[in-house]
């Protein structure tokens, strides 16, 4: 088959799921290698133009942890994790604000934009979008969400542009700002949205039933059968908090929740738009396949 034939076979196969996903809403968590390699992110950014082009509408929620550790060891502020989350003092939280909300968003909605996209920045406390209180004296100023107000994401999403929202949240109990995990911002605003797709792009295949073998990748699996994964040991560490989070969006109303490994490039365009099912999927007992 010559090229063209191949570029012809391709779209031919993406159409059905063209058709099934426009009009849809997708949230896109992205973190990872995809957001630090140049290469990668230019990758996402191409399948996220794509996509909103062919009448899906993307949302893109966003971290920005090295970012955010290269800024505080300039100032010479350590970074400290407790249980997985960055400890935010209040310089923290200043750091985290400024370049979350500032320069890595800001960065995000141009490269849209020079890519042909039409993208706004948005932060958790533009129009009360995520409200939070504190998590635990343990982690400082890192917020447990307790109110979505997605009206400014879906006013973006109704004129056509592609909402790009920094994890920040307006305390309800404090004068203060809350750093907000992505995984757990993306998988709330999924569900305030009902969307049809949550995507969480990570550094890891999927889940794998044996860490270190790729090839036991799981690439479906039901919400009721999360407890019996963490009790043998096949969800662990940081995938447990990420597992949780995919549970709770479904049980939220969404309707798929998929772990992608950002990085394999247009790792987004091969799971939407086309018969290669890559990464894990999560759904409900009672969906179909």
């Amino acid at each position: 088959m010559s090229s063209h034939e191949q570029q012809a076979q391709t779209l031919v196969e993406a159409l059905p799921y063209i058709q099934k996903y426009t009009g849809k809403t997708v949230v896109i968590k992205y973190g990872g290698s995809a957001m630090t390699s140049d290469t990668l992110r230019r990758s996402v950014m191409t399948d996220i133009v794509l996509l909103n082009l062919v009448g899906i509408r993307v949302v893109v929620v966003h971290g920005g942890g090295p970012e955010i550790s290269a800024m505080l060891k300039m100032i010479g502020h350590e970074s400290r994790f407790v249980d997985g989350l960055r400890y935010t003092d209040a310089t923290t939280m200043d750091v985290v604000q400024s370049i979350l909300c500032g320069k890595v968003n800001k960065d995000l909605v141009a490269q849209l934009n020079r890519l042909g996209g039409r993208s706004v920045g948005l932060c958790g406390l533009d129009g009360e979008l995520f409200q939070a209180r504190r998590l635990d004296e343990k982690y400082g100023l890192v917020g447990e969400i307790t109110e979505v107000n997605p009206a400014p994401v879906r006013n973006a999403l109704q004129t056509g542009y592609i909402p790009v929202v920094s994890t920040v949240a307006q305390g309800t109990d404090a004068d203060t700002s809350y750093n907000i995990n992505a995984d757990t911002a993306a998988a709330k605003l999924a569900e305030a949205l009902g969307a049809e797709k949550l995507i969480l792009l990570t550094d890891v295949r999927g889940l794998l039933r044996d860490p270190g073998d790729e090839e036991t990748l799981i690439h479906v699996i039901r919400t009721q059968e999360v407890p019996a994964l963490v009790e043998e040991g096949v969800i662990s560490g940081g995938m447990i908090p990420k597992m949780k989070c995919c549970v709770d969006a479904i049980h939220g109303g969404v309707e798929r929740v998929h772990i992608l490994d950002g990085r394999i490039p247009h790792s987004i365009l091969i799971e939407l738009l086309s018969d290669e099912g890559i990464g894990t999927m999560m759904k409900k007992e009672e969906c179909a396949s």
